[in-house]
């Protein structure tokens, strides 16, 4: 976080007097593509003297224009400011999404919230954002306004794969991906097919949900392999695809350990509702109603029903040596 930086509830609190270039999005993820976004809005401010700012919204838009939609976030919003003051941006701006700002035309959101409010002098857009009430209005729209208003409009660059396509294309079984812009969507949709590998080289970290440990049926334990089970601080957080990972167990002081995770119905057992049960290596401590949060490091296999719970059993045992050997590698990998 940068020393003098603010993040502004608009219009709770007021924006820091100055001169601003700023770029708008809901920036879930905060994923690579939306930090090549954020470099470039910085390079054009340090080009002008101007002070850089990142504005978005307390919830996704679409929750408001399409009633009874329900979004599968990749970030909180408190996830999402805590990544966005990663990236050096001078300014953050939560502006709350209602009706009110749904109605707003784009030109009248460039004058009135931007301009006059924000103190905007520079809007760089995304090279497929679109806002405003209709959304039907272009990139020359968007210059055209920024002429009447005083305000200078640029057009973003995108982050497309290119050779790094094939790398995440090594986890999934998505079409052809290079020239490809990374994207929220893409990453959900890796996500919901399992592709946690894939999805940590677009967000450019391992997808992660926090929540609190609660009382399970004590499944694992009887198994010799005690679980955690998560329940997510967010409903609406996305959760990955059913099957069991390789992931990190982190606590609240920034200790972690590895760990596996299943995400499922528990078939062997007729199990009804969908859980998120961790069991962490080498850990005997009692954690219960204590926050955890779990980052998925890679899927070890597809959630299968097994004829007993012996047999579960040993395939736990061979989960847990393919994830201590898979985590013991990347961690070795990372520090040198």
């Amino acid at each position: 976080m940068q020393p003098n930086m603010e993040i502004v509830h608009y219009p709770l609190t007021a924006v820091p007097a100055g001169r601003y270039a700023a770029t708008i999005g809901f920036f879930d993820g905060v994923h690579r593509g939306h930090r090549f976004l954020l470099e470039q809005l910085q390079q054009e401010a340090d080009a002008r003297g101007l002070m850089s700012m990142a504005v978005t919204f307390d919830r996704h838009p679409r929750q408001v224009v399409q009633t009874g939609w329900q979004p599968k976030l990749l970030t909180t919003l408190d996830e999402k400011v805590a990544l966005l003051e990663q990236t050096g941006i001078d300014e953050i701006v939560v502006l709350p999404f209602n009706k009110a700002m749904a109605a707003l035309t784009a030109r009248q959101f460039m004058a009135d919230v931007l301009h006059d409010r924000l103190h905007v002098e520079l809007l760089l857009t995304g090279y497929d954002n679109r806002f405003g009430h209709n959304r039907s209005e272009t990139y020359a729209d968007y210059e055209r306004y920024g002429r009447e208003l005083g305000m200078e409009v640029v057009c973003a660059c995108p982050l497309t794969m290119g050779g790094e396509a094939a790398q995440i294309a090594q986890h999934t079984r998505q079409a052809e991906l290079t020239d490809r812009a990374f994207s929220s969507s893409l990453v959900r949709r890796l996500l919901a097919e399992g592709n946690v590998a894939a999805a940590a080289d677009c967000l450019g970290r391992y997808y992660s949900i926090s929540g609190r440990v609660v009382h399970g049926e004590q499944k694992g334990h009887s198994l010799g392999f005690p679980t955690a089970n998560l329940l997510p601080d967010e409903p609406q957080k996305l959760i990955p695809a059913r099957g069991a990972y390789a992931v990190e167990a982190m606590f609240p002081d920034g200790t972690y350990h590895h760990a596996m995770t299943n995400i499922g119905t528990r078939p062997t057992f007729q199990g009804e509702e969908q859980t998120l049960e961790t069991h962490i290596f080498d850990f005997t401590q009692d954690i219960y109603d204590q926050p955890l949060t779990i980052s998925f490091v890679a899927r070890l296999r597809d959630e299968i029903p097994f004829p007993s719970p012996t047999a579960l059993a040993r395939q736990l045992s061979l989960d847990k040596e393919r994830a201590q050997a898979l985590l013991a590698k990347l961690e070795m990998k990372n520090e040198k």
